[in-house]
């Protein structure tokens, strides 16, 4: 295996994602099939999962997944959470040992919902009140790290490679309607549990390849509105934006890929003019949101997937249809493992979001 910083994969990291539009469960062993076939586009330094309506029987409360170092923070971050949430459920979450995964820490899961008199002393929403417990133990909680807090969804990641992440929590045993996955090549930051994909907050979660080159110019600007970033990763900041975007601010997922991957000026302006007033408002009004440099993105949220390139389509990204499922990947190699006769089989153009929701057919906006 290459160490980090021996070696720099500009088309590194792999993605990969699976939608049934109906909403029905499958099991994980089909995202562990597909992104295994991309083997080599990681170097074993991170790989990891999100998964959406693994926990019907929780659906209604967040549910944290939560990385601790020792039992003594444990106990530290289960005290702040005893006083700020009604804990539904705690446990462990199932593990597997095998020799490809080392070195893992404590991780347990907890399906919470705020406690009454503590929200309504925060003036907070229920969302905005959990984001702000999540940052508070990821911040201030030394050892403790959220890196799932959705409801009925989870994000499960390592330090491996991901057909071995997948393996390890036993995600052949979980059935959601959505799966997305994560083999990572880091290039900028180090190899460690925390820091593989997806990244999550709340229902949103991201897994990326590419590096983007405006990432200190949007760090600094999503922190101005209460985010944390604290793994000086790409993918962390696109999470946040995405969530700022989307549920603070109201976009649609249309309206948030024409802000991260906008247009360049002169394409503009060539649009018809209810086209060019959008963008131009857009553009102008979120400026500081726009992602500059090679990246493709899958996102997940609360009832769909988003696909996802930068305008100049630096980053490879296909899309494979069959029935009621979704596929896309990095390589089409990694959805005809899962599904040989696909119906229809596309690459998104440069800064075209390509959206799927459940029970809904898909939402082709293009710039």
């Amino acid at each position: 295996m290459q160490k980090e910083g021996e070696i720099r994969i500009p088309s590194g990291c792999a993605i990969s994602g699976i939608l049934n539009k109906t909403g029905k469960r499958i099991s994980g062993e089909a995202i562990i099939k597909s992104i295994a076939v991309m083997h080599d586009r990681s170097n074993g330094l991170g790989g990891g999962f999100a998964a959406y309506g693994i926990y019907p029987e929780y659906k209604n409360f967040y549910a944290l997944h939560i990385f601790y170092d020792s039992s003594h923070v444990r106990k530290e971050c289960e005290d702040f959470l005893e006083r700020h949430f009604d804990i539904i459920n705690l446990s462990k979450i199932p593990t597997r040992k095998i020799k490809e995964i080392t070195d893992e820490p404590l991780i347990w899961r907890y399906f919470v919902t705020p406690l009454p008199t503590k929200l309504a002393e925060s003036q907070l929403d229920e969302s905005e009140f959990t984001v702000k417990c999540v940052f508070r133990v990821n911040t201030r909680i030394d050892g403790a790290y959220v890196f799932s807090s959705g409801k009925n969804m989870g994000v499960f990641k390592a330090v491996g490679f991901p057909e071995d992440v997948g393996r390890f929590y036993r995600l052949d045993e979980y059935e959601g309607f959505c799966f997305t996955a994560h083999g990572r090549y880091p290039t900028n930051t180090p190899g460690w549990w925390g820091g593989a994909h997806p990244f999550a907050l709340l229902d949103y979660s991201v897994v990326h390849n590419g590096e983007i080159s405006s990432y200190d110019a949007n760090r600094r600007a999503i922190e101005m509105y209460g985010y944390k970033c604290t793994l000086q990763t790409d993918t962390e900041v696109i999470t946040y934006i995405i969530d700022y975007l989307n549920r603070k601010k109201g976009l649609t997922f249309p309206e948030i890929a024409i802000v991260t991957a906008a247009p360049f000026w002169q394409t503009i302006k060539r649009m018809d003019k209810e086209s060019q007033e959008i963008h131009e408002y857009l553009r102008t009004m979120f400026s500081a949101q726009l992602i500059t440099g090679p990246f493709s993105i899958i996102v997940g949220f609360d009832g769909g997937i988003m696909a996802l390139n930068d305008r100049l389509k630096l980053r490879s990204l296909v899309i494979g249809e069959k029935d009621d499922f979704v596929y896309i990947a990095s390589e089409e190699a990694a959805i005809r493992i899962v599904e040989p006769e696909l119906t229809k089989v596309f690459a998104p153009k440069g800064g075209e979001p390509i959206i799927y929701t459940v029970n809904e057919t898909s939402e082709r906006s293009g710039n």
